[in-house]
């Protein structure tokens, strides 16, 4: 009985505490690149490109990759379906303000189903300096919004890796 009101007493915490989290998360890092925007631009347009610099991409050598559409434009659609640190899911690309913007559709089927936003935009600070800003916006319903606050962490640490690796790859 003890582990029945224990139970309940944590729930109802778990239900208290989601009320104080907001459900809206929005995730953005940024790293200056010294190309030029143009440069920078024509590379992170392409959703094939992040196999080189993403670190999801990088959690699972085996994962099983499908394409449809044409990369860098509007509709093209890149799925995954990998190990439990990747999951499975697809991304679309949604919009594109060109030279300056790539919207994506995030859409995840596992771990568990949701659907986010995600964009990188290019932003010129000289004639061979990009700052590249890459974010990820969404909404959890509670108490899973708990869970999305957690995560908030470990996803800056994915995010500067990868900016990182883009980095690297466009300096190069």
């Amino acid at each position: 009985m003890i582990f029945l009101y224990i139970l309940i007493g944590l729930i109802i915490l778990i239900l208290i505490l989601s009320l104080t989290v907001p459900t809206e998360f929005k995730l953005e890092r940024d790293i200056m690149i010294n190309k030029p925007k143009a440069e920078v631009f024509s590379y992170v347009r392409f959703l094939k490109n992040q196999d080189s610099w993403s670190v999801w991409n990088m959690k699972d050598p085996n994962m099983v990759r499908d394409f449809t559409g044409t990369d860098g434009t509007v509709g093209f659609v890149s799925r995954w379906d990998g190990n439990k640190k990747v999951g499975k899911g697809e991304q679309e690309i949604t919009g594109i303000m060109d030279g300056e913007r790539v919207n994506m559709q995030l859409r995840f089927e596992r771990p568990m189903k949701m659907t986010n936003d995600a964009y990188i935009i290019t932003l010129p600070e000289s004639d061979n300096q990009t700052r590249v800003r890459w974010g990820f916006t969404g909404n959890s319903g509670r108490p899973m919004n708990l869970f999305s606050a957690m995560m908030k962490g470990a996803l800056i640490k994915d995010f500067d890796r990868g900016l990182n690796n883009l980095k690297n790859i466009l300096e190069k």
